[in-house]
């Protein structure tokens, strides 16, 4: 994926604007402290402390002396930035409605009934995902269409729904770190000048520790659930299925359509939105409904009446207006990223973490962190990968590091953890997708921890780091 953005550095600040390490803490301590009493104490959706967090650090840009332009400059590159996500969002939650109705999900639900039990389900659910995720190069869109089937195969087995969405998500950002064809995974690449296979291969030990524990972990949680399925919950969901939806191989047809056009390398927004009419044409052709309530479904989302008020539930939709909520949470999430990156507050404290480093193993745990960190300002994990990358390359090379280091340090930290963070675009899409809160999935959302632990573990371990020093580093300079 290519992104026209170059974060400002702390050189290029203008030094009577730039702010000092104390004082760019305070909006950083600010948009902690609002979320935390907003989000957590209060009750209240995040929109509200991303508010006060975006009104905050305004006026501490203008605190600074930066211009109503200036600043929002800022704010529109940061949402630049994200559009793609914005897109594929407002797309999802409609392809999602359009294949609920084609059948498309009912007959995934339908089927994976027969071939799934609870002991297996939440591993082979994960290594799945993984499949999958790997061969189209996209976490979320496999979460969308695959989760969603997932999280009503897992209804029926008596899995509860966080486990399985845990399982997904695990699986999912697993298999995209390892792809060539996903965005993150070229932009890491990309930003840091590192050959894309030099950067997949420098991440497959840390990623299949990660993703193998994950898959250990989720096969225990798998024996803990087994034997919890009501008597006849598989045959009454099979029927109420059966019962409102022709389930045949044609229905299968948008699942073919987007998954074919992914795995022949076309970008991800056109392949969903291509998969979204594909959902539609199933729908009139296979389910019979009419042209004009077809489109419908795609507005306003589904609400079948079936036999079974639990896959009435499972199956029930908002389509594209229901976007709404999710995507200005993440517009609001974008502009306080952008505005604490056009006022030098991540500059500076990035300028900050450089300064404090002393080998080459807390330079690369170092990274990592700050991937972490800009996640959770910024709600973007474009902006994890961007900003650590690019401000960073230039120690690793004092360092005489190869830049796969670098870009393996903010892959493995910044992409995998933005789905922990209840206002970060991906947790926001992820809890969307599923009908499952960020903070209820997340305990089971495995490979989130595991893969920033792992990095940090061979780090402290030494194992597939160089061990330069700073002073090592010095003298070599000398």
């Amino acid at each position: 994926m290519a992104l026209d953005f170059t974060p400002t550095t702390f050189d290029e600040l203008d030094p009577d604007r730039r702010p000092s390490v104390r004082l760019a803490l305070v909006p950083v301590a600010a948009v902690v402290i609002f979320l935390g009493i907003g989000s957590a104490l209060l009750g209240l959706d995040p929109h509200v402390p991303l508010l006060w967090s975006i009104v905050v650090t305004g006026a501490f840009g203008h605190y600074l002396g930066y211009t109503w332009d200036e600043l929002y400059e800022g704010a529109a590159d940061a949402l630049l930035m994200g559009m793609q996500a914005i897109l594929i969002i407002f797309t999802i939650y409609a392809l999602i409605a359009t294949w609920v109705d084609a059948g498309t999900i009912p007959a995934m639900m339908y089927y994976g009934l027969e071939l799934l039990s609870p002991q297996i389900f939440l591993p082979v659910a994960a290594v799945l995902a993984a499949g999958v995720a790997f061969a189209i190069g996209s976490s979320w869109t496999t979460v969308g269409t695959l989760g969603v089937a997932f999280v009503g195969i897992g209804s029926g087995l008596g899995v509860p729904a966080p486990m399985t969405v845990g399982a997904v998500i695990s699986g999912a950002y697993a298999g995209d770190k390892q792809s060539p064809l996903s965005d993150t995974t070229n932009l890491a690449a990309g930003v840091t000048n590192t050959p894309l296979y030099d950067h997949i291969h420098r991440m497959r030990t840390g990623t299949a520790i990660a993703f193998g524990i994950a898959v250990i972990a989720f096969a225990v949680l798998g024996l803990q659930a087994s034997g919890t399925v009501p008597s006849g919950q598989i045959d009454e969901i099979q029927n109420a299925v059966a019962g409102t939806y022709s389930i045949s191989l044609l229905v299968f047809a948008p699942l073919a359509v987007t998954f074919g056009l992914a795995l022949r390398g076309y970008p991800a927004l056109p392949t969903l939105v291509v998969g979204t009419f594909a959902g539609v044409i199933t729908s009139i052709l296979v389910q019979g409904t009419g042209f004009v309530p077809a489109w419908e479904v795609f507005i306003e989302g589904t609400e079948p009446e079936t036999t079974s008020s639990l896959v009435n539930e499972l199956l029930a939709t908002d389509g594209l207006a229901g976007s709404a909520w999710t995507i200005t949470v993440v517009v609001a999430a974008l502009v306080l990223g952008g505005l604490l990156e056009k006022t030098g507050v991540l500059a500076v404290l990035a300028h900050r973490l450089s300064q404090g480093v002393r080998s080459s193993g807390s330079l690369i745990a170092g990274t990592g962190i700050s991937a972490m960190a800009i996640n959770v300002l910024t709600a973007q994990q474009y902006m994890s990968i961007v900003l650590p990358g690019m401000t960073l390359r230039n120690l690793y090379e004092d360092f005489s590091l190869d830049s796969d280091e670098l870009s393996r340090a903010v892959e493995a930290a910044g992409t995998p953890t933005g789905a922990l963070i209840p206002w970060h675009a991906g947790g926001v899409f992820m809890a969307s997708a599923t009908g499952v809160a960020t903070l209820e999935y997340a305990p089971f959302y495995l490979f989130g921890f595991l893969s920033p632990l792992v990095l940090f573990a061979m780090v402290a371990m030494g194992w597939d780091v160089p061990t330069t020093h700073r002073a090592e580093r010095v003298q070599s300079a000398d």
